[in-house]
């Protein structure tokens, strides 16, 4: 099976780019299509996962999603490519359902395990906020699949990678790009495995000191609650929940959020959730693998001394 995995790729290969190649291994050989100013270094390092044909296209150097809908299409079209795969990102949201569009493919959004061995092309997705799974089954010649970040296990699968630099005619792009800016430093949301969140229980924007020391002792990333975005405690793109970012952390510790069903949506992919706050009664602990009843202001100073002590002991 010819297989066509889209990926973003900057200054390393992330745990999305890694899950993204992994699963198209899975269906096949595997030939790679990426963007912009990219090493030569980091390209054939997609060959550690599986990737045995790179194409990387250097005239785009934006996301475009326009521009990244008619590349994919352009490839799919020249390498016969039965399977197009690709991560559940902000541009895998763009890009996925333009590509199915144009190519009449079935699509699979946010698919959440390999495909299952029977007769039919069946896959697991998470539907309803993540509160139920669906088994999507598509019949169509062509399939279009996006990764839910943080689903599939990296795979090591090495094989030597081929270059090839391609430049196509992509046409008119109607939406340009004039800016893009940085949100901040560290691992984006998306991205990350260890996620420290804190809502209106810190009770105010001078208090967040205690949460960015937990978060800088785990090496995590900063989150936070949508009332705690809205009033302007923390920026919007820390905000998580069902009208935020969704992420699935290996571990996710929320201090003074009390769990509304728009944060659970958001958060309920993660694989262990810690819940801290002073109500037992709080909707968060039964959702939580570990809860501590317990004031945020002493808890987390005390886990962070705890984590420090442990790694000078090592």
């Amino acid at each position: 099976m010819s297989v066509l995995v889209f990926v973003e790729i900057k200054d390393k290969l992330t745990k999305a780019v890694q899950e993204t190649i992994t699963y198209g291994k899975s269906l096949g050989n595997v030939t790679l299509l990426t963007y912009g100013d990219v090493s030569d270094s980091l390209l054939l390092e997609t060959g550690n996962f599986g990737a045995e044909h790179v194409l990387i296209c250097k005239s785009i150097n934006e996301r475009n999603e326009q521009l990244l809908s008619n590349l994919i299409i352009n490839a799919v079209k020249k390498y016969n490519c039965e399977y197009i795969v690709l991560s559940q990102d902000q541009t895998g949201k763009a890009v996925g359902p333009r590509v199915a569009a144009n190519l009449e493919a079935g699509h699979i959004s946010g698919a959440i395990s390999f495909p299952e061995k029977s007769d039919e092309f069946i896959v697991k997705t998470n539907v309803f906020s993540g509160k139920a799974i669906a088994f999507v089954s598509v019949h169509t010649p062509i399939k279009v699949i996006s990764i839910l970040p943080n689903s599939i296990p990296p795979k090591e699968n090495k094989t030597t990678a081929l270059i090839t630099e391609i430049n196509e005619d992509l046409g008119e792009a109607r939406i340009k790009v004039k800016e893009l800016k940085p949100l901040g430093d560290g691992i984006p949301l998306p991205e990350a495995e260890l996620v420290v969140s804190a809502g209106r229980g810190l009770k105010g924007p001078e208090n967040w000191g205690i949460v960015e020391e937990l978060a800088n002792s785990l090496g995590a990333t900063t989150a936070c609650s949508r009332p705690v975005a809205d009033i302007g405690w923390r920026p919007h793109h820390e905000h998580v929940g069902q009208t935020g970012v969704a992420i699935r952390p290996n571990l996710y510790i929320a201090a003074g959020i009390s769990g509304a069903i728009q944060h659970l949506a958001g958060v309920n992919g993660s694989k262990v959730i810690v819940v801290i706050n002073t109500d037992p009664e709080a909707p968060f602990f039964k959702a939580a693998d570990y809860g501590i009843i317990g004031d945020a202001f002493e808890v987390l100073p005390r886990l962070t001394s705890a984590i420090n002590n442990f790694k000078s002991s090592q």
